[in-house]
């Protein structure tokens, strides 16, 4: 069975019980492979829920879960598009025993079901249990109508593409790859309860995210916003707003090379008064609030004062509470590729990628991703950077932007959304001679073009108003 080894015990929500605790009086732990659907109600929320239940389950525990998938209705047609997903279990339930227990989940979640294949709030099937098949009234494994469904082969291909299931000759992948699909499939990956990535969708808009930072030490805009300054924090925001952004990233600590460490709470103290603007403005109802921090004490500050995403630059590297923070809040976060710290990032030992730097970049941000799969964060809440400037050299950025839809396709991490930074940084002013920073959107612009060209779903800026127009226009040309 594709390798398996039950996972050592990981960091749940606040509310579940550990994995540990849950198998230490179990002989025998199973594997279990569990699809995930809704088409009624609020999709996302209500598959969350189910994970949160089979979480909570003390003879069950979710190891990994797929992005989530926006399907067509199959068989039965007039109904609205489901979001579909799967998710691993480990297990100490038999098949039948299994079966009862997501039936209650479903009956417990409110699921009414009027007609076969109709609409539904919540759907559990089991796909698969370990190598074994069962066939009865109740129960067929391996799932009778899998290899016929796109929309269940690709979300068990997130998990486990090289797995063959019993009674099959070819692998999931392989039988995904005869598949030839009707309309187009997006992944959902939500940023923020009023803010969907639709990663797949060739004509989805690219989301803007503009940059507040609220430091006096930032390397182009530090001391430019006072966080004591209600007035003018409150008139830049609307005007970030007025631009049409989706998206606004505070930061209270810089990291830019050489930048001086402040304490945990002197960061929250910084950004704390950006979050409460923007929540305070009607005009920014509509906004995400990210937040760029590697400290996990900041991260549950700004998340438990109305944050809804973290931008990691060390993607939990820097803090080993973070992931754990993140996982038992439930918020989304961005996950970049950075290496060292940004005090020791652009050595030469940092900037050497010996088996090529998609390659390597890619493997490592898919360590990343099961480190926070590990930590309860499910995959339909991350977003990942290639951190462009961040431990590369001026060569390697433009190799990312130039690659950068083969980084998208990289095996573990197809599906996901991407974030773009590459406003003002120094390798866009070694390349154009323009040493003053806050000079260097004419060069910025372009590498923004790039980003969509190569297929960003977000792109991360200093100028909201400007990018914004090279977005639009970018997305004219490209998303079609």
């Amino acid at each position: 069975m594709d390798g398996y080894k039950p996972s050592q015990t990981s960091q749940r929500r606040e509310y579940a019980v550990s994995a540990t605790s849950k198998s230490s009086s179990i002989d025998k732990i199973s594997r279990a492979y569990i699809a995930l659907g809704s088409n009624v109600g609020n999709r996302v929320e209500m598959i969350e829920k189910a994970c949160l239940a089979l979480d909570q389950d003390p003879d069950m525990a979710v190891k990994r879960t797929s992005c989530l998938y926006e399907t067509e209705p199959m068989y039965v047609e007039d109904q609205a598009q489901f979001l579909n997903g799967a998710c691993e279990i480990e297990t100490s339930l038999q098949p039948m025993d299994l079966l009862d227990r997501l039936q209650g989940i479903e009956n417990t979640l409110g699921r009414v079901k009027l007609i076969d294949k109709g609409p539904r709030n919540i759907d559990l099937d089991i796909l698969l249990y370990n190598a074994e098949v069962v066939d009865n009234d109740r129960l067929k494994i391996p799932h009778a109508l899998m290899h016929e469904r796109e929309f269940v082969l690709r979300p068990l291909c997130d998990i486990a593409p090289h797995l063959t299931p019993p009674r099959s000759q070819v692998s999931l992948s392989q039988s995904l790859a005869k598949l030839s699909a009707s309309t187009p499939i997006s992944t959902i990956a939500e940023i923020a309860p009023k803010l969907f990535i639709h990663a797949q969708d060739p004509r989805r808009p690219t989301h803007v995210m503009s940059i507040l930072n609220v430091t006096p030490d930032s390397f182009s805009d530090g001391g430019k916003h006072e966080p004591t300054d209600v007035a003018e924090l409150r008139s830049t925001i609307l005007a970030h707003v007025r631009a049409g952004v989706t998206c606004i990233d505070i930061g209270g600590q810089s990291s830019r090379p050489g930048a001086p460490d402040i304490s945990a709470q002197e960061e929250i103290d910084r950004i704390l008064p950006a979050i409460e603007v923007i929540k305070s403005l009607p005009e920014a109802a509509h906004i995400a609030i990210s937040i760029d921090t590697y400290r996990a004490a900041v991260a549950e500050a700004a998340i438990r004062a109305g944050a809804h995403m973290i931008n990691d630059i060390s993607a939990g590297l820097l803090d080993p509470e973070m992931l754990p923070v993140v996982g038992r809040l439930g918020c989304s976060i961005c996950l970049m590729h950075m290496r060292g710290t940004p005090g020791t990032m652009s050595s030469k030992e940092n900037c050497t990628y010996n088996d090529g730097l998609i390659e390597t970049v890619g493997r490592e941000l898919l360590e990343r991703v099961e480190a926070a799969e590990e930590a309860g964060i499910r995959r339909w809440r991350i977003m990942l950077d290639p951190g462009v400037g961040f431990a590369k050299t001026v060569e390697q950025n433009v190799e990312i932007l130039r690659r950068l839809s083969e980084l998208r396709d990289y095996e573990g991490l197809r599906g996901m959304p991407w974030l773009l930074g590459t406003s003002r940084k120094g390798f866009i002013g070694k390349i154009t001679g323009v040493r003053e920073a806050k000079e260097r959107a004419w060069g910025t612009a372009a590498t923004v073009s790039a980003s969509i060209q190569g297929g960003a779903d977000m792109v991360r800026v200093h100028d909201a108003e400007v990018m914004m127009n090279v977005a639009s226009m970018s997305d004219a040309i490209w998303r079609v």
